[in-house]
Formats: structure tokens, sequence, C-alpha cells
């Protein structure tokens, strides 16, 4: 059967908070699985103001309204406000999805400090900061993560190396096409990478005419024809799992009637043959909608 695995990526202590229990209800609600992928350490939103002199993130600012999807006082965490230690206070929340039937993984430690500065940095700090997220994980879970998804799709060849040492079952690190084995300046990296294939919401809305009202059926047009590999899509607890719900039940339904089945991203994995997954490289380049560099299949 036709697949698409759904990756739900959680940034902040609110998505967690609210935006994760309605998403675990409307999957329960549409028989569809999903994988969560869970910020651990402290919200620290309120730091991304230093974006505003990135490339194309004022544009994305303004074409979606990010006071209404993450609320003040999440964007105040950081600088005016304490960030909230999300593992700490929401660990119910997540062994809630976990005993709902529901992969979990590893998004990151602090969100903002992943997202805006691994791109730079050295294996020390790399393998610091992914080792925090794996003890806060373990410690919460009782059990070590299998998966890893970089938060805001930034990576590095340490960030790389370590979902082969830490001995991970696969990440989704990367945007592309299909799943592949990656490489770094021609080192193999043996952790298989199920990128993300399609676009996300906040990338669409805005753009080309798409508006709320009809980039669910824009998504459906892009999955209308089957592709070998199925596809990954990313979605956001604080997106799809508030405001823009009714679009996320659109997708479901609409998917449902494509004749996709919807996964996990375990799920997903478990469908491939690993010892045929292409090799290739990781490159970092832009994504049109999104501000910045991202992990690219090449």
């Amino acid at each position: 059967m036709k697949k698409i695995a759904l990756k739900i990526d959680v940034d902040t202590y609110r998505g967690t908070r609210e935006g994760v229990p309605r998403l675990v209800e409307a999957l329960q609600r549409h028989q569809a699985q999903a994988t969560f992928f869970f910020s651990l350490g402290p919200d620290h939103t309120g730091r991304a103001i230093k974006r505003v002199f990135r490339p194309g993130f004022m544009k994305k600012v303004s074409r979606t309204s990010v006071v209404e999807h993450y609320g003040i006082k999440t964007l105040l965490y950081g600088t005016l406000l304490p960030g909230p230690d999300i593992g700490r206070k929401c660990a119910d929340v997540m062994l809630a999805v976990r005993d709902a039937g529901f992969e979990t993984g590893i998004h990151c430690y602090d969100h903002i400090r992943w997202q805006d500065h691994v791109a730079g940095k050295d294996a020390k700090w790399t393998e610091r900061e992914m080792q925090r997220a794996v003890e806060r994980y373990t410690e919460i879970f009782g059990e070590a993560p299998k998966a890893h998804a970089a938060a805001g799709w930034q990576t590095n060849r340490y960030a790389l190396r370590q979902t082969q040492r830490l001995g991970l079952d696969y990440s989704s690190d990367t945007r592309g096409t299909h799943p592949f084995i990656p490489t770094w300046d021609a080192e193999i990296i043996a952790c298989p990478q199920l990128p993300t294939t399609l676009p996300t919401l906040d990338e669409l809305i805005g753009r080309d005419g798409i508006t709320v009202d009809n980039v669910a059926q824009h998504l459906l047009g892009l999955t209308a024809q089957e592709v070998e590999h199925g596809h990954v899509y990313t979605l956001h607890a604080e997106l799809e799992g508030q405001k823009w719900m009714p679009v996320f039940e659109q997708l479901l339904e609409g998917w449902r009637g494509q004749g996709y089945e919807l996964v996990s991203m375990r799920q997903y994995l478990q469908s491939l043959d690993k010892s045929k997954l292409p090799r290739h490289p990781v490159s970092l380049g832009a994504i049109e909608g999104r501000s910045g560099v991202l992990a690219l299949q090449s």
C-alpha cells in the first residue's frame, strides 16, 4: 500500500502542552499513525528574534502570524521570561503519547540553540547537545531513543556521525525525495535518512496564491500521483496541532481518499529494503518558503 509517514516536530512548551494532545486525538479519530519528535530542554523561543537579520526571515514571518500560532508568552521565553523546561514540565504529555501507541523520538534539547548554531559548531559542542537530549529522553521514557529529527533540518557532520554512534535506527534531518544512506565529504554514515519530501504548511501559505483555504488542495495535488517510496510529511504541534488543525484533518481525509496508509516513521522504515538504500551526499541549500539554508539530500 502507498504510504505517507507523518513526522510531528514539537518545538515549544505550548506546542507540547496544548498541541500534542490535540494531535493525538485527531490521529486516533482518523486511525492514523505518526511519530512525535520532542524538544526536551528549555523553551528559548524568544531568542529567535536574532533571525530578523537572516535573508528571507521577515518575508516568512509576514506570511504566517507568529503571534497567532505561538502566543506572546512563548515569544518572550528566553528573553524577558525564563524558558520553561519542556522535558521536566511535560513528561506526562510525552508519556501519554507513548502510552497511546505512538512512536517518539528526539527533536533536540534546546531548539533555538540547535537550529541557530549547529551548522558552525565543532564535534564537542554537537556531541554535548545531542547527549543532553539522549539523557533527558532516557530519563523520561526509561529507555534510550531510537530516532532523531534535527530541529529546523539543521545538522553537521558530527551530528550525523552521532546518529550512527548512538545506534539509532534512523534519522530524519534532511529534505529530499526518498530514503538514503547519507555521506559527508565521502564519509558514509551508517544510519538511514528518511528525508521530509513534501513542503510544510508554513512554507506554502502566503505564496503563489496559496491560502489556508486552499493549501490542503495544493498538497493533495502533490501526492495525487504515486511515487516509488511514498512520502514523509512534517507537521508542527504549534501549527497543525492548533490553529491549522482543520487543514491537517482535510489532509488526513484526502490522503485516505487517495489510497495512502498513514504511518509512523518506523512503519515507513520497516517497509523499506535497507540493504538497497542508495548513498547520497548531504549538502546545505535553500528551500522555497523557508529562510536560511537547510540540510538537503544531494
